[in-house]
C-alpha cells in the first residue's frame, strides 16, 4: 500500500523507518493506531527537511502489523501517513498490513522497495540509503544492496544526528 507525491528524475534516496525512527515507537505488544498517539522523535522533521532541502528523495517504508491483529484499520494508517506527510513532507510512504512470514512486502522482505523503485523513475535501489531502528531494516537494505544506518543506540541515537553524518 502507497501514498505518495511526485518527484521523479534521479537523485538520491533515503528509505525511512516509521515508528522508531520518525515516531515514538509503541511498547511491545502495542501499536501507533491513531494520529493521537503519534508522537515525532526529536529532531525527526528537521531530519526530514534537511534531506528534503539537499536534494534528496525521501520514502517512508513501514511494516504496520497491527491492521493484520485488527488493532487498526488502513484508513487509520493512511490517516497518520496523511497528517505524518503535512508536518514531514515526504515523497511517499509504502507500507505493509500483513501478519509475519505471509507476504514479500513486509520487511525484511524487498517487495515495498521495488514498488518505489517501478514507480519512481530514476530511482537505484542500489545507490540508496536505508535508515532504521531495527534488524529487519538492516536486513530489507542489505538485500537491495543499499547502504544501511542503524539508529536509535549510539553511535546514531536519532535520525537528525544520522542524517547530519550522511549529508556531512
Amino acid at each position: 500500500m502507497s501514498s505518495s507525491g511526485s518527484s521523479p528524475g534521479s537523485r538520491p534516496t533515503a528509505f525511512l523507518d516509521r515508528d522508531g525512527t520518525i515516531n515514538v515507537k509503541a511498547p511491545e505488544g502495542e501499536y501507533v493506531t491513531g494520529w493521537q498517539q503519534f508522537r515525532f522523535l526529536p529532531g525527526a522533521e528537521r531530519a526530514v527537511g534537511l534531506l528534503r532541502a539537499a536534494g534528496w528523495r525521501v520514502i517512508v517504508v513501514s511494516n504496520q502489523r497491527g491492521v493484520a491483529l485488527g488493532r487498526m484499520s488502513a484508513q487509520d494508517v493512511e490517516d497518520i501517513h496523511r497528517r505524518m506527510q503535512e508536518t514531514a513532507p515526504v515523497d511517499a510512504v509504502y507500507w505493509c498490513p500483513h501478519e509475519r512470514g505471509v507476504c514479500e512486502c513486509r520487511k525484511p522482505g524487498v517487495k515495498l522497495f521495488r514498488d518505489a523503485a517501478r514507480d519512481f523513475p530514476g530511482l537505484e535501489l542500489r545507490g540508496a540509503v536505508v535508515i532504521g531502528d531495527a534488524e529487519s531494516d538492516m536486513e530489507a537494505g542489505r538485500r537491495i544492496g543499499a547502504r544501511t544506518v542503524l539508529v536509535g543506540d549510539p553511535p546514531r541515537p536519532s535520525l537528525l544526528q544520522a542524517v547530519e553524518e550522511l549529508l556531512a
